[in-house]
């Protein structure tokens, strides 16, 4: 049987209780990735990229948020380092993805345009978010923990790790997948 691969990508940014500091910018630590196999109807593999910031650093808040920790942080690839990683190892230019809402693809597009690294994704990108509550008919947009819930899936991992929150994401679409919802590329409009 002939796989129908798709990448869903989170990532998780430098971040703080307020505003940033002065001179600092949220950018991406960390890349989670699964692959799904939408023909099999099951997640193949799961990833995790840590990103080592260059034009901020990561707070108190940052760190009880997502668990990343400053250190953890610097010992990470550059950002064009990932982003190759991504484009090399992971077909992410050949592959279809998906993320929970437009924070990631436009984190991605900000980051490579104020750095100068080549965006690694293709065009066909799905906002998995807007399709889970098109799907479900949720006038309101769901976080990914309360989409778990209306699913009746279980949140594994750590909420705001990339990887897990990836694994979890990828369930989803998962789920949409089985009801024979899942479209790559942006929904229709309502």
């Amino acid at each position: 049987m002939k796989r129908r691969l798709l990448n869903v990508v989170d990532v998780e940014a430098t971040c703080w209780e307020g505003s940033p500091p002065p001179g600092q910018v949220s950018e991406i630590i960390e890349i989670g990735l699964a692959v799904v196999d939408l023909k099999a109807g099951e997640r193949v593999s799961r990833h995790r990229i840590t990103v080592r910031p260059a034009r901020s650093s990561v707070s108190a808040f940052c760190t009880e948020l997502t668990g990343i920790t400053p250190a953890e942080a610097e010992s990470g690839a550059d950002f064009a380092e990932a982003c190759r990683i991504l484009a090399a190892e992971h077909r992410a230019g050949a592959l279809p993805w998906a993320s929970w809402g437009d924070y990631d693809r436009l984190q991605f597009e900000r980051q490579c345009a104020a750095t100068g690294a080549p965006y690694p994704f293709g065009s066909r990108h799905t906002n998995a978010k807007a399709l889970f509550n098109q799907v479900h008919g949720l006038r309101r947009r769901t976080g990914m923990a309360q989409a778990l819930r209306v699913a009746g899936l279980p949140l594994e991992g750590r909420h705001h790790r990339g990887e897990d929150d990836a694994w979890n994401i990828a369930a989803l679409v998962l789920s949409l997948n089985a009801r024979g919802a899942w479209r790559t590329g942006p929904p229709p409009a309502p």
